[in-house]
């Protein structure tokens, strides 16, 4: 596919928390001409339209499937195109980045009828936005039961943080994470973003405000900075089914020796050292799971991620060897804060080996570059794999990156090749050797050109492959699904 160069446009952008708060009152209508890709033997359609804020979906039949719908809280049921129904209505807290947010299906489903959804539980018992009505663990991941017709509540997985009240900083609702899935091994990854929490798991070993090594000093006033159950943020989770912690979890061993709280939870990390992620899926050839990492205002990145893995959060955004963009940026760029002024990004390292150096190594993980990034934040969203060859053989296997931003074009979706071991990304831009798009400023795409697969999609929170074999694409901003197929 040619490289296709984009003209300079003045963007206006804003971050998926900005974007949800402006949609609360629209209606969701599609842009004006529609989505399009740039492939031109490919169309695009709408399947389902009219959906309120819908975040992810679900296939339950070759023909049907459930969507999830953030504001609301609701749970529709989709039929040959058609919403027949509501199958089940939670009472959510949607403010800034809450509500309802994430669907995995039991690997042996419909035989075993296990839906689980990641949602934030508000605490007045109907849909609400003022981010103070809910719970310290207010971000609920629960297992349902599907009986054909409805989902019917059937136990509780586990219950994470989602309340943001820090001394002396406003209120906040954002980087809850929320997206699931299964995995080729049959268990629950679970992505939660850092919450704004400074502690171990953010790879200060003694806390925000400590000087290591030393005493350590409380995350917050609900304490920390180890990773308690208020605490164990910014990380992926692997859970059995029923949500006990499966035996060859990577720290397993290392939570058993810390005992309590603290080693329970780290017995259930896969990974930690996450910011926030609105996209997760698991390669259908090795296994692998990848998963994209918001920025601040420097480096987005696409993670391969490894059991064991240390993403580098806070300490690390982007390869480490960039490490003096990543302070430059961060402490030049808008207000000069990465959002918690507890640690302000003047503290950044001023060379790889000390970045390196401060991380928080739980016995047996290791640090890992990601596999492509952004110099500066283009904020992506959804991410979803093509299993088979529907679209042509050329896009078989492929990943796919939706986009968390409104802007002149309406919101992009990117395509990736991976290499051969499907361990790396894969790319014909000489400009992108080094897994690194230089684009020059927040959100401009220059060096990710050869990259761009559409355009106008708003704001991408899921991107799936349909029984057909078709991609399936689920925009926020436009309430609508869309089918991207073989014209």
């Amino acid at each position: 596919m040619a490289v296709k160069r984009l003209r300079r446009r003045a963007f206006v952008l804003v971050a998926l928390g900005a974007i949800v708060i402006a949609v609360l009152s629209a209606s969701g209508t599609a842009q004006p001409d529609g989505p399009s890709v740039v492939d031109p033997n490919l169309g695009v359609r709408a399947v389902v339209s009219g959906l309120v804020t819908p975040t992810s979906l679900a296939f339950i039949g070759a023909n049907e499937l459930l969507v999830l719908e953030k504001n609301t809280g609701q749970v529709k049921r989709v039929v040959n195109g058609a919403v027949t129904g509501t199958v089940l209505d939670l009472a959510v807290n949607f403010g800034s980045e809450r509500g309802l947010l994430g669907i995995a299906l039991h690997p042996e489903f419909p035989a075993n009828p296990g839906v689980y959804l990641y949602w934030t539980e508000s605490t007045t018992g109907a849909d609400t936005n003022v981010l103070s009505n809910t719970t310290l663990l207010g971000n609920r991941l629960d297992r349902f039961v599907w009986d054909g017709s409805a989902l019917t509540f059937d136990t509780n997985i586990v219950m994470i943080r989602a309340i943001q009240q820090d001394a002396g900083q406003p209120e906040r609702g954002n980087h809850n994470g929320g997206v699931i899935t299964f995995g080729a091994d049959g268990k629950l990854y679970v992505f939660t973003g850092d919450v704004g929490r400074r502690g171990q798991l953010q790879n200060l070993v003694c806390g925000p405000t400590a000087t290591c090594p030393g005493p350590t000093v409380p995350d917050d006033q609900f304490g920390g900075p180890e990773p308690d159950d208020a605490h164990r943020t910014g990380v992926v989770l692997r859970l059995n089914d029923d949500g006990t912690t499966p035996a060859d979890n990577p720290f397993f061993a290392a939570g058993a020796a810390i005992g309590g709280e603290v080693g329970a939870n780290v017995q259930r990390l896969f990974s930690y050292g996450h910011r926030n992620s609105f996209g997760m899926a698991v390669d259908p050839r090795s296994g692998d799971l990848w998963v994209e990492e918001n920025g601040d205002d420097s480096f987005t990145e696409l993670n391969r991620v490894e059991a064991g893995m240390n993403g580098g959060w806070v300490q690390i955004a982007g390869p480490v060897e960039r490490i003096a963009e990543f302070k430059q940026i961060e402490t030049t760029f808008g207000n000069g804060q990465i959002q918690q002024i507890r640690w302000p990004p003047t503290n950044i390292a001023d060379t790889p080996g000390e970045a390196l150096s401060r991380l928080f190594m739980l016995p047996g993980a290791h640090y890992s570059d990601p596999e492509f990034s952004w110099k500066w934040e283009v904020a992506p969203a959804g991410l979803g794999f093509l299993e088979g060859r529907a679209l042509g053989p050329q896009y078989d296997g492929d990943l796919f990156l939706g986009a968390a931003t409104a802007n002149l074009e309406g919101g992009h979706l990117f395509h990736f090749n991976l290499t051969g071991n499907r361990r790396k990304i894969g790319v014909d831009d000489p400009r992108l050797e080094d897994r690194v798009a230089d684009n020059l400023a927040k959100h401009d795409l220059t060096e990710s050109e050869s990259l761009l697969f559409g355009t106008d999609f708003g704001v991408v929170t899921d991107i799936e492959t349909g029984p057909n074999g078709n991609l399936f694409v689920v925009s926020l901003t436009t309430g609508t699904i869309y089918e991207i197929f073989r014209s």
